[in-house]
């Protein structure tokens, strides 16, 4: 008699000749390229998203995001190679699930983990033998093993036996081409040896390669490095633009003459916070961890507030100069934020300090609207609800000189700042957009 294969030899064979259907859990800025990279790829797969709108928005050909054209969607969903969905069940069809559903912070900037245990519960209803399932979304060390496994293996299944578990951190960085999947290396841990080996036999078919690692928790603290290592060093920029600020010295200059050194220095650039999803809130993950195991992440912790406080620090700069300059305060006021997305040439407004500029000088009662070129109405933003629906006014020189001042918070390219300066009363410069356009004016202050 043949001797019967075993789960992960099988599962391990679809894989590589790509002939598996791949399950991806949340179809955002990271579920819906990652779904993309597979169909590419040539695999099968099932998209699943609690929101209705994004199922409808992809069955119908609609883009919900701008850097992802729909094209390849609606030709994978006529083929029959891609079905978008909002049940769970159809997760039974699926060889590997893949997680990607958002790790936010709670009001005590503690981990908010309900869509990861939502998440994992939902597989653990339909989860059938043999199947790889792999958490994708940013979070503290322990996290697949200590909450995700636990929930997995309620209904009488093992780790290693009845299912594969695995972590692989995301690496998207929206709007920059250089960051798809197929062009950077992927990190893989896994709970055992077989997890691990299909773990890599999947992202070898989707990624410039793999890099194994000894564990799920090693694996999620890589991903903690390099985003905190981030949040950490634009934390010390920004320190710099508030001394050197007092000092009447232009952090800009001082970036571009320190940048020409090389080797030593990375360059970091200021502004008016930290967006995106994973940079404002690894920080707090990592320091709330440490403190579990009664270690103080100081510099970390330190980090994380610098980064936080900078809208309310440009919101107090802005007062002072308008005072300054109009002898009035922001309640006399009336204010344009340009740029609503947390980074230029996007329309990703997740932990967008934008968004919290808005609510900063609504609270001091300035009159405040937007302008984003890519972000027509404020769409649905879990720290903002109130702010949902609003819209971004048209452009136009007559409508910027209407404000009494104008506030770059992203620094879109197609934006004209040379119009800008030309008809806006006073522009509060936080990207050194104008700089950089070969833009000048007496009406341009950096902050």
């Amino acid at each position: 008699m043949a001797h019967e294969q075993s789960n992960a030899a099988i599962l391990r064979s679809r894989l590589l000749e790509r002939s598996a259907t791949i399950g991806i859990i949340g179809l955002g800025y990271v579920g819906l390229p990652l779904a993309r990279n597979c169909l590419v790829a040539g695999f099968k797969v099932i998209g699943v998203d609690s929101d209705p709108e994004k199922i409808e928005a992809l069955t119908l050909g609609r883009a919900y995001i701008r850097q992802e054209s729909t094209d390849l969607f609606v030709a994978a969903i006529a083929e029959r190679r891609f079905q978008p969905t909002s049940d769970f069940a159809s997760l039974a069809n699926a060889d590997a699930i893949l997680i990607c559903v958002p790790t936010p912070l709670k009001n005590e900037r503690e981990p908010d983990l309900t869509h990861v245990i939502d998440t994992a519960r939902s597989i653990a209803a339909h989860v059938c033998q043999g199947q790889l399932i792999v958490l994708e979304s940013t979070t503290y060390p322990g996290t697949t093993r200590e909450v995700v496994k636990p929930i997995l293996e309620a209904c009488a299944r093992v780790s290693g036996r009845d299912f594969f578990l695995a972590y692989s951190p995301e690496r998207m960085d929206p709007g920059r081409a250089d960051s798809e999947m197929a062009k950077i290396p992927k990190v893989v841990g896994a709970d055992g040896k077989e997890a691990l080996e299909l773990a890599c036999a999947l992202y070898d078919q989707l990624a410039a390669r793999t890099v194994p690692v000894s564990s799920l928790e090693t694996a999620e603290a890589s991903k903690l490095l390099e985003n905190v290592f981030r949040a950490v060093n634009v934390a010390l920029i920004n320190e710099f633009k508030i001394v050197y600020s007092e000092l009447g010295i232009d952090i800009w200059e001082v970036i571009e003459a320190a940048k020409t050194k090389p080797f030593g220095f990375m360059p970091f650039y200021p502004g008016p916070g930290l967006g995106g999803h994973c940079i404002p809130i690894d920080p707090f993950y990592l320091s709330w961890k440490a403190r579990q195991h009664g270690v103080a992440a100081r510099l970390i912790e330190v980090a994380g507030e610098i980064n936080t406080d900078m809208p309310e620090y440009l919101v107090a700069r802005v007062a002072s100069e308008v005072k300054r300059r109009f002898d009035r305060g922001l309640k006399d006021c009336s204010a344009l934020i340009l740029g609503l997305a947390y980074k230029k040439n996007t329309d990703d407004t997740r932990e967008s300090p934008a968004l919290e500029l808005i609510e900063l000088f609504e609270e001091r009662g300035t009159r405040t609207d937007y302008y984003d070129p890519y972000l027509p109405v404020i769409p649905r933003v879990r720290s903002y609800p109130h702010l949902r629906h609003r819209p971004s006014i048209a452009w136009s020189s007559e409508a910027i000189a209407s404000y009494d001042f104008v506030v770059i918070a992203t620094d879109h390219d197609c934006v004209d700042y040379q119009a800008l300066v030309a008809h806006a009363k006073l522009v509060f410069d936080t990207r050194n957009a104008c700089e950089r356009s070969g833009v000048a004016g007496e009406n341009v202050f950096k902050v």
